[in-house]
């Protein structure tokens, strides 16, 4: 069965930190790239962060560039975003998909003060 499960959202302050992960099983996980995509309130859904599947290459988009990143650990089948410097403009809905078409439940970030 396939499955992706995210975790690590939450409430947090402006200018705050969280790491979210995303645990890949029932696939060959190190095979695939990976996305993580968000939907703000009333926004359309945005591509944040690609990353390869070997990690070799990821890409930001221009909204959270030196501010998030992306990273992936091919041993223990998770992808990562580390999310620096909030505002309450990164409030959202956080999802992770592999490439082929697989997309994990969701993570609630806000962040508020």
């Amino acid at each position: 069965q396939v499955q992706l499960v995210e975790s690590g959202g939450g409430l947090v302050q402006p200018g705050g930190s969280l790491r979210l992960s995303c645990a890949a099983s029932g696939f060959s996980f190190s095979r695939f790239s990976m996305n993580w995509y968000r939907r703000a309130p009333g926004k359309e859904l945005e591509l944040v962060a690609t990353i390869t599947s070997a990690g070799g290459s990821t890409n930001v988009s221009d909204s959270v560039k030196g501010r998030f990143t992306i990273s992936r650990d091919n041993a223990k089948n998770t992808v990562y975003m580390q999310m620096n410097s909030l505002t309450p403009e990164d409030t959202a809905v956080y999802y992770c998909a592999a490439t082929f078409g697989k997309w994990g439940q969701e993570t609630q970030v806000t962040v508020s003060s």
